[in-house]
This record gives structure tokens, sequence and C-alpha cells, in this order.
């Protein structure tokens, strides 16, 4: 299982929110290069960016700092929010990214969406799924599209996606556990699909158990942060 810390970015700063609420947003660091560059340094090799500035604007506005991530570091870099168009696609691969988490607009247009999978390979596009009670959320998690998560991965699945990082939102930055039983729901009905978990890490043996669920991967942000995780622990891991 890969150990993928996350770097969110509003106005070119590293912080954090609380179940995705734009108000209870923490600031961490100035410069998130040197943040991934200690990333790197431990021996980690993923990297996760989210522009939550783009997530609100529904465009890419953090671009420099992707490029600026991956110009500084060899990390392989997914990244995602505000992703709405080809163009937004085409900005976030030029600047580096390996690869772009379609979130919302996956749900909103997913004509869009399969056919960047055909046309960029189900390698080169991770699909977001947000979910609050199983429903998918979308604008930065303001708003409930009002689809299925199992449905929607029956749909995307069958379209060519092989990665997908879920995100209970009820979860995430709250620090109290991820969703595992969901993961393993996940997992009993799509056996191949290589699924990252994200939301809810709270201490290392929190790894030890959803790397028992065989997932792909596991994002790390807040528990980071806040020291409840060393990034000693997460080099060892």
């Amino acid at each position: 299982m890969d150990i993928i810390p996350a770097i969110d970015i509003i106005g070119g700063k590293c912080v954090r929110l609380t179940k995705g609420d734009y108000n209870q947003m923490k600031q961490y660091a100035d410069n998130p290069v040197e943040v991934a560059q200690s990333f790197e340094a431990a021996g980690i090799r993923r990297l996760h960016v989210v522009d939550l500035d783009g997530a609100k604007a529904s465009h890419v506005v953090n671009l420099e700092v992707l490029k600026n991530i991956t110009s500084n570091t060899s990390l392989h870099v997914d990244f995602g929010g505000g992703v709405k168009t080809r163009e937004d696609l085409e900005k976030a691969l030029d600047a580096g990214a390996k690869q772009v988490t379609a979130g919302s607009i996956a749900a909103k247009n997913p004509e869009l969406v399969k056919e960047w999978i055909k046309e960029y390979g189900g390698d080169k596009i991770i699909l977001g799924a947000d979910v609050l009670d199983e429903k998918v959320m979308v604008s930065g998690w303001q708003e409930s599209s009002g689809l299925d998560l199992f449905e929607y991965l029956r749909d995307y699945t069958a379209s060519g996606i092989g990665e997908v990082i879920c995100t209970d939102i009820s979860k995430d930055g709250a620090l109290q556990g991820p969703s595992f039983g969901l993961y393993d729901k996940i997992l009993s009905e799509f056996p191949k699909l290589k699924l990252i978990a994200s939301g809810g890490v709270s201490e290392y043996d929190d790894l030890m158990k959803l790397e028992a669920l065989d997932l792909s991967g596991t994002i790390v942000g807040k528990a980071y942060y806040e020291g409840r995780i060393t990034l000693e622990q997460l080099a060892q891991f």
C-alpha cells in the first residue's frame, strides 16, 4: 500500500480543512515545495496535491505551486481541484502532474471525463469519489450530486477507470479514524479496483488496518501535520 501525503493549497500556502469546510481552515506551511521535498527526502514516492482555491473557483488556480513542486522534486504527483475543462487537464499535465483527479466534473459531465479516459488512458485520470452517506458530493463538497457511490463506480470502471480516490467527507480532517467498512464494501464489489483511501487517518494503527484491507494506497493529511504520525513512521511504512 502506497503512503500518499496530501498538500492542500489555498493562496499558495499549505493548509488543511475539517470536513471540507473552508471556514475551518488551518495553515501549516508557507512553502509547499519545502513540504514536498521533506516527503521525498524521507523516501516517499507519491504526493496528492489539491488546489482548494481551484475547487471553489471551478478552474485551476494554483498552477505555479504545482509547477514548483514537480520541478523541484521527482515525486509522482496527482493533482486535483478545479479541473473542469480539457484546457485545465492539459495545463496540469504540462505542469508536471503524472495523474489528474477528476472530481466534480466526473459527476457533472461524465461524457467529457470518459472522453479523457479514452484519449489519455485510464492510468492518467484518477476518479475522485467524494462521498457523504454513500452519495457523491460535488463543488468542493458543498453540494450533493444525488448519485449513488456504487452505481457511480460501476459506470466508471466499465469506462476504463482503474484508480479511485474515495474520500468520506464525514471523516476528512476529523482525526477520528477512516471509513474501514466503506472501503471493505467497495473492494468486495470491485476487487480489481486500485482504491486509495482518503479521510480520517489519525494514527499509525489506522495505516496498518487499511493495509489489511488490500488498498492500493492511502492519503495522509492532518494526522501528519498535527504530529500524530511522524515522517519517520511514514518512511518506515
